[in-house]
Order: structure tokens, then C-alpha cells, then sequence
């Protein structure tokens, strides 16, 4: 679970990535600042990394982007350049525990020896508020230096104290520009196929596309290629070697590397617009990248009230039957009730009554309007309600031919107001006539 580097900026590559039997995209693993491809806007003349690393004040650092982007590699590249210990964890492996063990040690060996540590990491969004919280303390006082990677947006996932202690620094996805160098230098360098293999133009472009601005997969992907072009082609690697070893590119939720909020956003937005094909587009990059269905149907659900509603009731039905199939079978299954929910939302007529009505509610209750419940309205099953004037005076509605009688229900001070406003889309349409009938004949109009 826990990792110590001993790493020189200047120096060669670490000793596993010379080891020959290395994955590729480790024996290329950056050494200096000079090999990292792509991240311009942070590693560019005074950018804050490039300044880190070159001597300027230690800060601790969240570095957030997509995978592949290089985010270990610059952790390991801070730590050299300052002269620190390094002492890489995994949020999937490692617990308080581990955590407190790490920062236990760094104490000791600043107090005997006054050397410092880099505590790197990986996929610290993994982390509970808990282990994120124990870190504080030894951030705070400089007793480590935190270098943390994530995937997921910090600003949701990393606890606010940890955040206002580090500087968040976002990697992007590498441009197709970024990846063909990468992939022609790979294929040079003594590191990597050291020119053992040529690559076709087109294949070039298909490991481009497949690797979505992921360095990692696109090293990979040619690794494979070459693999099998040593076995069968002299070393040629033409599209059909890159299609016939990878079979499908990465699913990114989004280029722009906040993955799951954007592509969870633009789902619903497209529900919401009757897009029911790009509904639909975004539900399978989420099921292809592997989101919690339970999220997708939870989201689902919110969605046939917040922006259906009683334009077409059904559809709540729909989506909690939807989240119940999840529950019950699981995917892949599953992906056919979230389907079905998805396409009826998205096809169903639209209406936000619902929500514009119990949010003005609720601005009013803010707001202080809030006042006694009438009298004729309050509980009297108890000793002593009469006593007091409760339920004393209410109106049964089914002692009336209609169902609906004048009787006051809100407190006084909201008598009159209005908040539900039905549309003329889809069911609802019968309640614009109705709901108006109700009010008159309540409130004695």
C-alpha cells in the first residue's frame, strides 16, 4: 500500500521503467520536466507547476484531470525537484491507518533529521471525509507536503479544509497533437520499440482516436500493435494489426476532464429538451463508462417530477420503476429499464409547475410566512383540544355532493396566494381550467 521513490529530476528513468519487460507506457514514463507532453498552461515559463519545480515556495498541490494525463508523473517530478522523500498511497488501498503511519514517520524524520516528505495520493476523491480529514493537520503544519491526484472534480469530492490548503491545479486531456508525439516518440526512443516497428498514417489516427487523450491507453494500445506486427507483419503496424489488438476506444465522459458531472448534466439536459437520441447517447457512455446505475436512476427519478411533473404523471412511475429494476436485477439488465425510463422522459411533454410551485412555497416559509395553522385545521385527538378551539368548526369535503367546499386552509397570512400554475402541455392541460374552479369555490370567490 505504501510506495517510497527515490527519484532525481535529471536522472535516468526510474529502475522499473529500464527494465525491458516494462509496460511501454511505463519504460516512457517521463524523467524531466522537458519529456512531459501536453499541460502548456501549467508547465509553460511561470506556470505555477513549472515554478514549483523549479524552486519556488513547496505548496501542497491537487492535481485533477482525466487519466492519462500525466498526474503521477508530475507528483514524482515535484517531489525530485524539491529534494523530498516521496511516499506514494492509493485511496483504493489505504486507510487512516496508513494515512497516520506516513505521517507519523515524516515526523520523526523531520525532528532527527530535518528531512521532509512528499505524501502522493492517487485517486485521493477515494478517500472518506474521515481519512481526508486526517491529513489535515500534518498539511497544515508542513509536516508533509500533499501531492494528491484525482479524476473527479475536488471541488465535490475533496473535503473543504484540504481544498483551502492546497493549490488545485487542473491537467487537460492531451490534444491529438500531444498523442502523436507521443506514439512517434515511443516508437523511437531506446526506452520504448527503439525503431523497431513502423506505423501506417491511418493507424497512427486510430490509436489517436482510441486513446482519447489518454497517454496510457494510447501506449498501450501500441504496445499491443507492435506485439502482434513482430508476430505476423516484420514490424509493420498497418489499421487492421491497431483494430484486430484493441478492441474499443477508452469511454470518456468528456474531453473537457469533468467527467462525471458534465456528462450526468448533459443527460438530463437533453432529457429536458425532448432529445430523446442524445438522451440516449449520453445514458450508454455513462453504463459503457461504468457509472452507478443507482445514480443514473436516482437522477431519473428527480427529473419526471422536476421537469414532467403532471404534464404527464406517469412518468415518476416509470423512473421509480426503473430505479426498483436496478435493485432488483442489476446490469446489464438493468440498462434496459433505465432505457425505457430515459426514452419516456425524454419523449414525454415537459413541465416545471412542479418545482416552480413547491420552491415559491418554500420561499415563503423562508421568508417568514409562516403563520398559525387555523384553528378548524389543528389535531383534536387528544384531551383537551376542544378546550382549546382545535378542530372545533372544520367542514368535512365528502359531506358535499362535489368533493369541495369554502373552508380556509392556509394560515392568514397567505390566504390567496398561489403557487401551483399548471401548463397547457400534455395531462396538465385539464388542470388549467380546473384548478382555478378549485380555488374559487375554496376561498368562497
Amino acid at each position: 500500500m505504501e510506495q517510497e521513490f527515490d527519484l532525481d529530476l535529471f536522472a535516468a528513468p526510474t529502475s522499473s521503467a529500464r527494465r525491458p519487460n516494462a509496460p511501454l507506457a511505463v519504460r516512457m514514463r517521463p524523467a524531466t520536466l522537458d519529456e512531459v507532453v501536453g499541460q502548456d498552461h501549467l508547465l509553460g515559463p511561470g506556470a505555477p507547476l513549472r515554478r514549483l519545480v523549479e524552486g519556488a515556495a513547496p505548496a501542497s498541490i491537487l492535481l485533477y484531470g482525466p487519466p492519462g494525463t500525466g498526474k503521477t508523473t508530475l507528483a514524482t517530478l515535484v517531489s525530485s525537484a524539491i529534494g523530498r522523500r516521496f511516499v506514494a498511497l492509493s485511496a483504493l488501498s489505504a486507510g487512516v491507518k496508513e494515512v497516520r503511519a506516513v505521517i507519523d514517520d515524516a515526523k520523526r524524520r523531520l525532528s532527527h533529521s530535518g528531512e521532509s516528505t512528499v505524501l502522493f495520493i492517487d485517486e485521493v476523491h477515494r478517500f472518506s471525509r474521515t481519512q481526508q480529514d486526517a491529513l489535515l493537520g500534518a498539511v497544515e503544519d508542513r509536516i508533509v507536503l500533499l501531492v494528491a491526484a484525482t479524476t473527479e472534480n475536488p471541488f465535490f469530492s475533496v473535503v473543504s479544509p484540504l481544498l483551502s490548503r492546497s493549490l488545485v491545479l487542473q491537467l487537460q486531456p492531451l490534444t491529438d497533437t500531444d498523442l502523436r508525439d507521443l506514439i512517434r516518440r515511443a516508437i523511437a526512443d531506446e526506452r520504448g520499440l527503439a525503431g523497431a516497428v513502423t506505423l501506417d498514417p491511418d493507424a497512427e489516427d486510430h490509436l489517436v482516436r482510441l486513446a482519447s487523450g489518454d497517454a496510457r491507453r494510447a501506449l498501450t494500445a501500441l504496445e499491443a500493435a507492435a506485439d502482434t506486427a513482430a508476430a505476423t507483419r516484420d514490424g509493420a503496424i498497418d489499421l487492421a494489426t491497431v483494430e484486430a489488438t484493441v478492441d474499443k476506444a477508452a469511454v470518456r465522459y468528456d474531453r473537457s476532464g469533468d467527467q462525471h458531472y458534465d456528462v450526468i448534466s448533459a443527460f438530463i439536459k437533453s432529457i429536458r429538451g425532448s432529445d430523446v437520441d442524445a438522451a440516449l447517447h449520453y445514458l450508454a457512455r455513462m453504463i459503457e463508462a461504468g457509472e452507478d446505475p443507482r445514480f443514473i436512476a436516482r437522477r431519473l427519478v428527480v427529473h419526471a417530477s422536476e421537469d414532467i411533473g403532471m404534464a404527464d404523471p406517469t412518468a415518476l412511475l416509470t423512473a421509480t420503476a426503473a430505479a426498483q429494476a436496478v435493485q432488483l436485477i442489476g446490469m446489464p439488465e438493468a440498462r434496459l429499464a433505465l432505457a425505457q425510463a430515459t426514452v419516456h422522459l425524454a419523449t414525454a411533454p415537459k413541465s416545471n409547475a412542479v418545482i416552480t410551485a413547491i420552491d415559491s412555497a418554500m420561499a415563503d416559509v423562508r421568508a417568514g410566512g409562516a403563520g398559525l395553522v387555523p384553528a378548524h385545521l389543528r389535531d383534536g385527538h387528544y384531551q383537551g383540544a376542544k378546550q382549546l378551539g382545535n378542530a372545533t368548526g372544520y367542514r368535512y369535503p365528502h359531506d358535499v355532493p362535489d368533493g369541495v367546499l369554502t373552508q380556509q386552509y392556509p394560515p392568514d397570512e397567505l390566504v390567496g396566494r398561489d403557487y401551483y400554475e399548471p401548463t397547457t402541455r400534455g395531462a396538465e392541460r385539464q388542470l388549467v381550467d380546473r384548478v382555478p374552479k378549485l380555488r374559487r369555490v375554496i376561498r368562497g370567490d
